[in-house]
């Protein structure tokens, strides 16, 4: 189960979306806040391979930013013919602006440790990527991107304070460090969602990524996220190359409401 070393990058996507192309916004801090986490059971094919736990940290001061940090966390389990991996994902989440001004990658599969850190511009045109392999020295690249790019998790939590409307398509561009694309995504209709959490009213949304290679995509994915005022990642299904992944919420505790100033990008 080669292949399964790459399902650390499940916590960092939880969620797998982007925002709306409508441009309407909820207020922020309404849908999610610091102190909010949720916990998932991940399956690959069919079976139990680990959890993912996904947090909204206190307020903190990165890059000299007012951000949030929202920490993905992944583990396997100890399952015959899968090795021991862990990793960490933190997209650092500006509220005010509503947006990601960068992110914190560190991961250890099979004993072997990397980590990435991406540090993305004000208006998210372009990125400046850290990568260091175990003891190797790091590599630093710099990357022109579209206009208002945020990593996978960072367009989740864009997505989760917006109107879902069904029939309405969504898109965000996406960076992973290596690769860009536009996530696109449509709400398909309304649906109850049985997971070890409960029975939950869900929206249904069909996603679309190129992630590429192992991730590679044979089918869109499919997401639910609760239909209450909060969005909750409640079920993702995904089928890539190296086989079927499955995440249901087991537990969620939401945060504590914050009034946000947000951010006038008006030029006025």
């Amino acid at each position: 189960m080669r292949g399964l070393s790459r399902w650390g990058f499940t916590a960092a996507v939880v969620g797998l979306l982007g925002a709306t192309l409508a441009h309407a916004q909820e207020p922020p801090g309404k849908a999610f806040g610091p102190g909010e986490q949720a916990q998932y059971r991940v399956k690959y094919l069919g079976l139990t391979a680990g959890t993912a736990t996904v947090t909204v940290g206190a307020p903190m001061t990165q890059w000299g930013q007012s951000v949030w940090p929202i920490v993905s966390t992944a583990k396997s389990d100890d399952l015959v013919g899968i090795y021991p991996i862990k990793s960490r994902f933190v997209t650092y989440w500006d509220a005010g602006a509503q947006r990601v001004t960068g992110s914190d990658l560190h991961s250890e599969e099979n004993r072997k440790r990397r980590r990435q850190r991406i540090q993305l511009s004000a208006d998210g045109a372009g990125a400046k990527v850290v990568k260091q392999k175990e003891s190797d020295p790091p590599r630093e690249s710099e990357h022109t991107l579209p206009e208002g790019t945020m990593d996978v998790a960072g367009a989740t939590f864009a997505l989760r304070g917006q109107e879902l409307v069904v029939g309405r398509s969504y898109a965000y561009p996406v960076f992973t460090g290596s690769k860009q694309f536009t996530m696109r995504a449509t709400v398909e209709g309304r649906e109850t969602v049985t997971t070890p959490a409960g029975p939950r009213d869900t929206f249904r949304l069909r996603v679309y990524t190129d992630f590429g290679g192992k991730l590679d995509a044979r089918r869109d994915m499919i997401a639910y996220l609760s239909a209450d005022e909060h969005h909750v990642p409640v079920r993702i299904e995904a089928d890539f190359a190296l086989g079927t992944v499955v995440a249901e919420l087991t537990d969620y505790k939401p945060g504590r409401v914050v009034t946000v100033a947000r951010a006038d990008n008006s030029g006025d």
